[in-house]
């Protein structure tokens, strides 16, 4: 059904908007929960690498490019 044939009458409009509200609503219903025990016992966040992350480095990424601005 092309677009303009669809928005010439308000019903149908209202039930094509509620239909893409409703798939919004399934795809982002479906997303595991996070299990708070593996969160409380896992180790130090590591990098892509797999390198632990340390204060030091998110220190510098939290002021990263601060010093010249002009």
């Amino acid at each position: 059904m092309p677009f303009a044939k669809l928005f010439r009458s308000r019903w149908s409009a209202m039930l094509w908007a509620a239909g893409i509200m409703w798939t919004a609503y399934d795809i982002a219903g479906t997303a595991p929960a996070p299990d708070p025990v593996a969160s409380a016992n896992s180790a130090a966040p590591v990098d892509a690498t797999g390198t632990p992350v340390s204060a030091g480095d998110l220190a510098v990424l939290a002021h990263f490019g601060d010093g010249d601005r002009r």
